[in-house]
C-alpha cells in the first residue's frame, strides 16, 4: 500500500524536517505513528496525502511510484485517502450531514442514498440531533467526529488520522477507535498519529516511531 524508501523532507531551501524516512504498510494493516512534539508526524502525513513531494528518496503509494504520477492524477489518487486533520477542515458553509457527505458526493452517490449513509454514521459518534449544524456552531469535539465521519465514510483504501482523539473523552476516545478497527476489518489500511500512549497500548497495535526526523519501528510496549 505505502512505501518510503530513504525519504527526506524540508520546507522551502530550509533543513530536513525528515530525513532516511524508510518503512513499508502492508494493505489491510493498522499502525500508530507516535513521538514527541515536533518530531515531524504531521510533516510525514503531509507526503503520505500528498500534499507535500519529497526532497529526495522514492514514495510508492497504489503501486505507483509518486515521483511518476502527474499532477492531475493526484486527486484522483487522493480520493482513495481519507484524512482526519487537527484543524478539521470542515467547510464552514455546510451542515454535519453535507460536510460529511462530500466524498460520496464526488464519487457520484445518489443523494438519498448518501444521506442515509450520513445519518446512520453521525448517529453512531453521537451526533444525530446536529445533522443541520454549521461547523461554528459545534464544539471542538463535534467537530473533530464531524471530521472523521467524512474521513471514513467512503470506506478509503488509506486512512490517515492526526491526533484525532484530541478533543473527545476517554468513552468517545475509544468508541471512534472502534470505528476505526472495524473500518480497518473491513479492508482499509489505517495510521494514527497519537500521544495517547495509553490508548496506544490498550490497542496493542504496531508503532512507528518518529525521533528528530528519523522513524523506527517495534512493538507497541516500546513506544
Amino acid at each position: 500500500m505505502v512505501r518510503f524508501q530513504n525519504v527526506g523532507m524540508r520546507y522551502g531551501f530550509g533543513p530536513e524536517v525528515l530525513r532516511d524516512i524508510s518503512f513499508e504498510l502492508e494493505p489491510g494493516s493498522f499502525h500508530f505513528l507516535t513521538g514527541p512534539s515536533g518530531a515531524g508526524k504531521s510533516s510525514l502525513l503531509r507526503l503520505l496525502y500528498l500534499a507535500h513531494r519529497p526532497s529526495r528518496g522514492i514514495i510508492s503509494m497504489f503501486g505507483r511510484d509518486m515521483a511518476q504520477a502527474k499532477r492531475h492524477e493526484l486527486p484522483e489518487m487522493r480520493r482513495r485517502i481519507g484524512v482526519v486533520f487537527q484543524d478539521f477542515r470542515l467547510l464552514a458553509h455546510l451542515s454535519a450531514l453535507d460536510n460529511v457527505a462530500l466524498p460520496l458526493r464526488i464519487a457520484g452517490y445518489p443523494r438519498e442514498k448518501a444521506r442515509a449513509h450520513v445519518v446512520e454514521l453521525l448517529n453512531w459518534v453521537g451526533l444525530g440531533d446536529q445533522l443541520d449544524a454549521l461547523p461554528a456552531t459545534l464544539s471542538g469535539g463535534e467537530q473533530q467526529r464531524v471530521a472523521i465521519a467524512r474521513a471514513v465514510i467512503a470506506r478509503p483504501r488509506l486512512l490517515l488520522a492526526d491526533e484525532p482523539t484530541g478533543n473527545v473523552d476517554d468513552e468517545m476516545a475509544l468508541r471512534l477507535m472502534h470505528l476505526f478497527i472495524e473500518l480497518n476489518r473491513l479492508g482499509t489500511t489505517v495510521l494514527i498519529a497519537s500521544h495517547d500512549q495509553l490508548l496506544i497500548r490498550r490497542l496493542g497495535k504496531p508503532v512507528l516511531r518518529l525521533v528528530d526526523g528519523t522513524i523506527l519501528s517495534g512493538p507497541p510496549e516500546t513506544a
